[in-house]
């Protein structure tokens, strides 16, 4: 729906504030795009609606190259909502929401329905909001008004230019809580600016990370928090951010890799030496191509191993398995129900790729913890 390819601006003076951004949104997606000061993502975002030119390659709106569409035409189907709000303070907040349908020429009554609709889809009762002015509304409201009037010529896009980040916290919170809602029923395509990663990831469908005019990584926020694309990124959303979304985590990132194993044929007292040598209490039985087989416990060795002569007779299919695509939340879902407190982990084909405990998954979150909080200091 919304493509860049190849795009760039270069100003007269040499400064290249964004350089070769190429990536695609399709209709209905939310787009956050995110970096440091100066990174170039507001200049992206402005190149959309032609506020500012870009001096390198193309962007596309449907299959259609911008830079052939009439400017004014073509800021007329896109929404644009800003920090500053930019309400017109002597017009009612009737006036300001129904300004674009007035200027794309639409008639008294369309006009008058589709204001009354979008005050009442932003949560403002237009029989209360109507004919107020903007200075009577808190900046909350205000904001509202800005989402309602950037909603009210249907446009194609709509772009937010950190439209939230003047409000206190519980405003913000709540806007970006009603904004999700209203983007389910309005299903537009949205490339929205923040610096705050916390709103991105609760917010895009797709996120941009920018650095120096170069699109760092161009994902989802489940991909940036599982696989960041290097140091920068990392560093950027920040390690103790990826640890308290544990959904986002590999269970490889919290498994341990080498797990005690055993072929079925051992016998119970080398299956016992081996485990104290291990300082284990759990043993994963694999075959000669290392499928998981079962499990074995120190308790049920010791308890009958007079009774039998290899640790097959004994061995137990494990109640719990995890695939190595799975993550660490499900793994803390699960680790309680697990018998002796391990999850074997397996590829897709039954291979053991490791085994996850407690230990394992207490040591892998308290590294990350104290490696944070050492970090602060």
């Amino acid at each position: 729906m919304l493509k860049f390819e190849h795009v760039g601006k270069k100003y007269a003076n040499g400064f290249e504030a964004v350089k070769d951004i190429n990536f695609e949104v399709e209709s209905g997606e939310i787009l956050v795009l995110i970096g440091p000061s100066g990174c170039g993502k507001t200049t992206t975002m402005k190149m959309i609606n032609r506020l500012i030119p870009n001096t390198s390659g193309k962007i596309y709106i449907h299959g259609k190259d911008i830079s052939k569409e009439n400017p004014d035409t073509l800021r007329k189907n896109i929404g644009y909502v800003i920090q500053q709000i930019g309400l017109f303070p002597h017009y009612t907040i009737e006036e300001n929401v129904g300004l674009i349908p007035q200027l794309k020429g639409w008639d008294a009554g369309k006009k008058k329905e589709r204001v009354l609709e979008m005050l009442r889809l932003v949560g403002l009762d237009p029989d209360v909001f109507a004919k107020r002015y903007p200075k009577q509304l808190s900046g909350g409201q205000q904001q509202r008004v800005g989402v309602a009037r950037a909603l009210a010529g249907d446009p194609e896009v709509v772009l937010m230019d950190e439209p939230f980040g003047a409000l206190d916290p519980i405003t913000r919170e709540q806007l970006q809580d009603e904004l999700l809602k209203l983007q389910k029923e309005v299903k537009k395509t949205i490339v929205f600016v923040t610096h705050d990663m916390e709103e991105a990831l609760k917010l895009g469908d797709k996120i941009a990370i920018l650095k120096d005019g170069e699109l760092v990584q161009f994902d989802s926020p489940e991909q940036i928090l599982s696989q960041p694309a290097n140091e920068f990124v990392e560093g950027f959303i920040g390690k103790n951010r990826i640890y308290q979304n544990p959904e986002y985590i590999p269970v490889t990132d919290v498994m341990r890799d080498n797990p005690s194993t055993s072929y079925p044929d051992r016998t119970p007292g080398k299956a016992l030496a081996f485990m104290r040598q291990r300082k284990t209490d759990t043993l994963l039985v694999g075959d000669e191509s290392n499928h998981l087989l079962g499990i074995v416990s120190a308790y049920d060795l010791a308890a009958k191993m007079e009774g039998i002569r290899t640790i097959e007779e004994i061995m137990t299919w494990p109640t719990i398995v995890l695939q190595d695509t799975a993550t660490a939340r499900d793994a803390l879902s699960l680790i309680t129900q697990a018998p002796h407190g391990v999850i074997p982990v397996t590829t897709a084909d039954g291979t053991i790729a490791g085994i996850v405990t407690r230990s394992s998954l207490l040591t892998a979150f308290a590294a990350k913890w104290v490696g944070e909080e050492e970090e602060t200091l």
